[in-house]
């Protein structure tokens, strides 16, 4: 099992401070959670049902109905390797490091955020698999070359495959309305814009036969009833998703100003999280924590037995309110640069 953010006990048990009093900013999902209405019994009592409008909310969402829900992006990441063939792939790195984990057997080879080295990794691979924003460093690739991507690689009979967990807040940068033709899968999850992690709701954009592949290896009544009646709520909430991403977008510039004020620099990353490349991010890392501030960590070592490791760096998730964005001011101020103790 790899290593992920969210490891709020953990870090409770180890710096000896309470579980209720941590300022936990480890994992860039929506501290304003989806408000969820009623479940009612029914989606509880029976097996789930494909007709009960979740698929036809998600295709007005995302703007394509070649869609397969699926208990998020997780089992997808696990499964694609068994349904896309070409044994050349290639993958962004640093990036969510579950992509490499789950195409180690093909012997996958990596490409950086250099376009030059990209295009060279598209030239030589038959399937290449990016997030979108990407996780932790928020590189976002210019669509029209990811298009271009795409079409070079489905005319040798690849794939391009793009995960994008992060993209909510800016849907016109994704992929989904142009998937349904060979060449093109995208994966996309509720966990992260609509805060509902915990619902394991996610869907597969692809061609008919991916879908069918896939549906037939993940097996049936792959998401729950509940989360279903979750998720198709949250999806039709047009006015909800209007107001969370303005607030969002000022939130994610709240927080790039807060970092660069306390003399971090400038951090990068889309509105949900911002990542801070730093020689210094296992001692800042410690120092926040020690202030009941938990952030992500990636300390340079690899996730992974083969997986490229991501440089030293720090990632910031929003605060849920405005105790929260004080409290954050208040520890990046001892543990600034100049404060902090070598």
């Amino acid at each position: 099992m790899l290593e992920h953010g969210g490891r709020l006990r953990r870090a409770a048990q180890q710096y000896g401070i309470a579980l209720d009093d941590w300022l936990d900013l480890s994992t860039g999902i929506n501290p304003s959670v989806y408000p969820v209405p009623d479940i009612p019994l029914s989606a509880w009592h029976r097996l789930p049902e494909d007709d009960d409008g979740l698929e036809a909310a998600a295709a007005r969402y995302y703007g394509s109905d070649a869609l397969l829900p699926v208990a998020g992006s997780q089992p997808a990441i696990q499964a694609l390797p068994a349904v896309l063939p070409g044994r050349r792939v290639s993958l962004l790195a640093p990036s969510y490091a579950e992509h490499a984990h789950a195409w180690r057997g093909r012997e996958p080879r990596w490409f950086g955020d250099d376009i030059d080295a990209a295009e060279a990794a598209v030239n030589a691979s038959d399937i290449v698999v990016l997030v979108q924003p990407n996780n932790p460093t928020g590189l976002l690739f210019e669509r029209g070359r990811l298009l271009d991507w795409r079409t070079r690689l489905a005319r040798r009979g690849g794939w391009l495959v793009v995960d994008e967990a992060f993209i909510d807040t800016t849907p016109e940068a994704s992929l989904v309305p142009e998937t349904g033709a060979d060449g093109l899968v995208v994966l996309r999850s509720l966990g992260k814009f609509f805060g509902l992690a915990g619902a394991r709701v996610g869907f597969v954009f692809a061609p008919a036969t991916v879908r069918r592949q896939l549906a037939e290896i993940l097996g049936p009544w792959t998401v729950s009833g509940p989360a279903r009646h979750a998720a198709g709520a949250a999806l039709a909430d047009t006015a909800w998703q209007a107001q969370a991403r303005t607030r969002l977008a000022a939130d994610g510039e709240r927080l790039a100003g807060l970092l660069h004020t306390a003399g971090l620099g400038r951090p990068g990353g889309p509105s949900l999280f911002k990542w801070l490349p730093t020689p210094r991010a296992a001692e800042l890392h410690g120092a926040l924590a020690r202030h009941g501030v938990l952030v992500r960590l990636f300390d340079g070592e690899p996730p992974g037995s083969a997986l490229p490791a991501v440089p030293p760096s720090l990632r910031f998730g929003l605060p849920p309110d405005e105790a929260g964005w004080q409290r954050l001011g208040r520890a990046l101020r001892e543990c600034a640069p100049e404060r902090s103790t070598p």
